[in-house]
């Protein structure tokens, strides 16, 4: 059975808009590229199953029957996608009650790590970890990050 091009053409534009919608900052966008993924996965599950008589035993041969596990399969993706679908709406609409937009922020640890990994990448191997022990030691505020001095010797 070959699919017919309508359907591998729109299956094709429901995922590039999906995942493109999927790299946006916005969570409303995020949440439209999901619904549109979903459908994208559905629409390709159903072109996977073969068109003919009801799957009831008695109403016609073996031969002529329609699989019935397409089906399950795209009802069961209904399911999960209206679950996200619920989940990132409710995280949308919270954010937007509490910040004002719905953009999703970097993280100032993601961002700080970032940075000390592209600082160690430029030093040799053998100041790597006196780097990694100062910066450890000045996160917890021990010794002024002074890798040398092991035990705090004075109350902070």
């Amino acid at each position: 059975m070959t699919p017919n091009l309508t359907y591998v053409v729109t299956v094709g534009v429901l995922f590039a808009a999906g995942v493109t919608l999927l790299l946006e900052r916005s969570l409303t966008r995020i949440l439209l590229g999901v619904i549109l993924l979903g459908n994208g996965v559905n629409l390709l599950i159903l072109t996977g199953g073969n068109a003919g008589a009801a799957p009831i035993a008695g109403l016609a041969g073996q031969e002529r029957m329609s699989d019935p596990l397409p089906q399950a399969m795209v009802l069961t993706a209904i399911v999960i996608t209206l679950g996200m679908t619920a989940f990132l709406l409710a995280m949308a609409s919270r954010t937007w009650l509490l910040t004002g937009h719905d953009e999703v922020q970097d993280d100032v640890e993601d961002r700080r790590i970032v940075r000390l990994a592209e600082q160690d990448a430029d030093l040799p191997d053998d100041v790597d970890a006196l780097d990694d022990i100062n910066d450890l030691n000045s996160l917890n505020g021990v010794n002024g990050g002074d890798p040398r001095r092991t035990h705090v010797t004075e109350p902070p």
